[in-house]
């Protein structure tokens, strides 16, 4: 796929439509990389810090199948979905990420954090308890965490994963990315962690290629995420306002 054929502009967002593989290769060479869902990018139209950390990434990946299936039906493309779920099970795997004290996890709560010490062990991974860090509660706005900042300047890990709530995880990962006195990856994946490590329903890949993931969530978790997706609806018709707007997809000579 040429560099020119492997984004699109989608509301504004550069978004990378290439393989998960390339998606992996850059997003490993450092900066900040975002997954925005449906949710996130509906967020982000009355939320400018949000929407500025979505513009301030080095790589925003077209996670949303729901983003992906309209773009398509509306400028007649056929861009792919790169999902987070892809994205984060090949980052894994990567030797450099595998590394000792590589990989630094910020995580949504103690539960999370143990479940994912405890696969990442499985997977003998040599990751510790001071590798992990626990996202206090950010209020709206602009996101700053001295602590956590401090942390990472000290053991300057290549690979820093967060993995707490979209529309959260962008700022936070805008913040370190403008603060910290090195270049370190910067990887939003938030859930995405939870399939593989069982930390959240798990997501076969068959669903997630079929762009179901969404429905395995909603079976599981009907009163948190049938509402979410609900309003997730929106995004079809914010799109379809903004099509003349949006550039037409690049074409072969």
């Amino acid at each position: 796929m040429a560099e020119d054929d492997s984004y699109r502009t989608i509301l504004g967002l550069r978004m990378f439509v290439g393989t998960p593989e390339e998606a992996v290769r850059l997003g490993s060479q450092g900066g900040l990389v975002v997954v925005p869902s449906a949710p996130v990018l509906l967020y982000m139209v009355d939320d400018m810090d949000t929407r500025q950390a979505l513009l301030d990434a080095k790589l925003a990946i077209s996670d949303s199948g729901l983003m992906v299936l309209t773009w398509n039906r509306l400028k007649g493309d056929n861009i792919r979905r790169v999902s987070g779920l892809e994205y984060i099970k090949l980052l894994v795997d990567q030797p450099g990420f595998r590394a000792p004290a590589a990989s630094f996890w910020i995580m949504p709560n103690e539960e999370a954090l143990e479940i994912t010490l405890r696969w990442l062990e499985k997977r003998g991974d040599r990751v510790t308890r001071d590798a992990c860090y626990l996202a206090p509660m950010y209020g709206k706005g602009a996101i700053a965490d001295p602590e956590l900042l401090r942390l990472l300047q000290v053991r300057r890990p290549k690979h820093i994963v967060i993995a707490v709530g979209g529309g959260v995880q962008e700022r936070l990962g805008a913040y370190l990315q403008a603060n910290l006195d090195y270049i370190p990856s910067i990887h939003c994946i938030g859930a995405a962690i939870g399939f593989l490590s069982g930390a959240q329903v798990r997501i076969p890949m068959w669903a997630d290629a079929w762009k179901l993931g969404w429905l395995c969530r909603c079976i599981a978790s009907p009163r948190t995420f049938i509402p979410r997706y609900w309003q997730a609806r929106k995004l079809v018709p914010l799109m379809r306002k903004y099509q003349e707007r949006m550039p037409d997809p690049p074409r072969a000579a």
